[in-house]
């Protein structure tokens, strides 16, 4: 059936310890490291800014993780750790980003050890690598990201740096880095557990503009593979990691007897601070009608589930399997969003006007449905004939989420449906004949916004290369479309 709206932290003491990677852990613990455009816009001929381009890309960080927090998958939060603080310190210092590079590795690593491709964790992770690389944390440098950061990089690096904070955070995965006298490091946007002002959509860090020179270390490849096992588990090749599922931190051997030297362990990792820095922008980030335009981690906090103690990663990473799956995954969101039909009767007289509801039901997420600008739910009613021909005039579309103009400066309307939340769509219409078939559709749409954003650029993308790989993000965004509800009823 053709739809037309789819076709668009740690103590000191702990650190001291080193804990390390045992047998156990390494089998199931953690992975180390070694929509077309609206009518309206067409018409007006829209061209998006400079400006505005930077603020999409500022935001972009949504396509590979701004999902759904299913409560049917989830996990109970550990109680809280005495060492509260600590942990928080420990993430403000684990994601500054650019993160900075590891460096040379021990001379005794070897070069799977030594090794920051995911493809070198896999040896002895296995499980954590084929989880990662079906999830969208190692397509987070897509077509649409590759595309338009290939053109930032020479005109305006920062912007580009900023864009990569999320999406490939390794400074070895980045063209350049910042140099010497060119500006400090300590003005890079932090992925704090703690509120810290970020850079302007100018692509300035406060009002110091970075100066950047060419990166010796950089990897191509690497920088491909997005959000990677050591983005999250390496720095200066130490790996770190959540305690074991028993909840201890000790070492099982000594550090020289176990791979890559072991790994520090945190509770840390538990946290759902942990995502907030790619999650949620800091209060003085970009905001429509008095809301953040990313706010995943305060609506969580705000809501139910923290409440509850129910983590991001108690139901983005159950049995702690790195799959983050979200609102791309028609199963994730059929378990945390229940949809009801119904009709004021069974049958229909010529004549009567046929009454129905859809009543969707944020019953299993612990944010908003959908959490950010990115995604559309689309609910969709048509009635057709004996001969499956479609009714003047029966068609009634309905978009629920948040939706704002494509330079990102006014909010159309937010119909997003708050955990716990529900929302009701009403179709009325006059039966003129026998024979008439009500269809009844709810149609998730992951990528409206960047399909509609895309397809505006695509006719100013003149080089080759930037092209094809907008035009792929469209054919990519249009194919993630999927039916989450439909149901055909004979009303006449």
């Amino acid at each position: 059936m053709n739809y037309p709206a789819a076709s668009y932290g740690v103590s000191t003491s702990v650190l001291a310890r080193h804990s390390v990677l045992d047998t156990e852990s390494s089998r199931a613990l953690w992975i180390p490291a070694s929509a077309g455009m609206t009518n309206s816009r067409q018409a007006a001929g829209y061209r998006p800014s400079t400006r505005m381009k930077r603020l999409l890309l500022y935001t972009a960080v949504v396509i590979a993780g701004l999902g759904l927090s299913v409560g049917a998958w989830a996990m109970k939060d550990p109680p809280p750790a005495a060492d509260d603080d600590a942990q928080l310190e420990f993430l403000t210092r684990h994601w500054q980003t650019p993160i900075p590079p590891q460096g040379k590795p021990p001379a005794h690593f070897s070069s799977i050890e030594a090794s920051l491709d995911p493809e070198s964790c896999a040896v002895c992770h296995r499980t954590q690598y084929e989880d990662w690389s079906s999830s969208l944390h190692s397509k987070s440098m897509g077509p649409g990201v590759i595309g338009q950061t290939m053109e930032f990089i020479h005109g305006d690096p920062n912007m580009a740096i900023l864009c990569y904070s999320c999406h490939a955070p390794l400074t070895e995965q980045q063209e350049k880095v910042v140099k010497k006298g060119g500006g400090s490091p300590s003005l890079f946007k932090k992925r704090r557990a703690v509120a810290t002002p970020l850079p302007s959509a100018s692509g300035v860090w406060g009002s110091t503009a970075l100066k950047f020179k060419t990166n010796r270390a950089f990897s191509a490849s690497l920088q491909q593979k997005g959000l990677t096992c050591a983005g999250c588990h390496v720095r200066k090749h130490q790996r770190f990691g959540p305690p074991k599922r028993d909840g201890s931190i000790e070492n099982s051997a000594p550090v020289a007897q176990l791979p890559h030297a072991g790994a520090i362990r945190t509770a840390a990792f538990e946290r759902s601070e942990f995502c907030k820095g790619c999650h949620q922008f800091e209060p003085s980030g970009s905001a429509l009608n008095g809301k953040l335009l990313e706010n995943t981690y305060n609506e969580w906090k705000e809501g139910p589930y923290a409440l509850g103690g129910m983590t991001c990663q108690g139901c983005h990473m159950p049995e702690r399997r790195h799959l983050w799956r979200g609102i791309h995954d028609p199963e994730m969101v059929k378990q945390g969003v229940s949809v009801r039909l119904s009709v004021n009767k069974e049958r229909y007289q010529v004549g009567e006007q046929v009454q129905a509801e859809i009543t969707l039901a944020n019953t299993g997420v612990g944010h908003h449905v959908p959490t950010y600008v990115t995604p559309k739910i689309i609910v969709r009613w048509e009635l057709v004939d004996t001969d499956g021909k479609q009714v003047n005039e029966s068609v009634q579309e309905e978009r629920i989420g948040r939706e704002v103009t494509l330079d990102l400066t006014q909010e159309l309307f937010d119909t997003r449906i708050a955990s716990g939340k529900s929302r009701t769509v009403r179709y009325a219409r006059t039966i003129d004949r026998a024979g008439l078939t009500m269809r009844a559709s709810v149609v998730v749409v992951p990528d409206d916004f960047y399909i509609q954003f895309f397809e505006a650029i695509l006719p100013r993308v003149k080089a080759k290369e930037p092209r094809a790989l907008v035009e792929q993000a469209i054919r990519e965004g249009r194919a993630r479309s999927y039916i989450l509800f439909a149901k055909n009823q004979t009303v006449s």
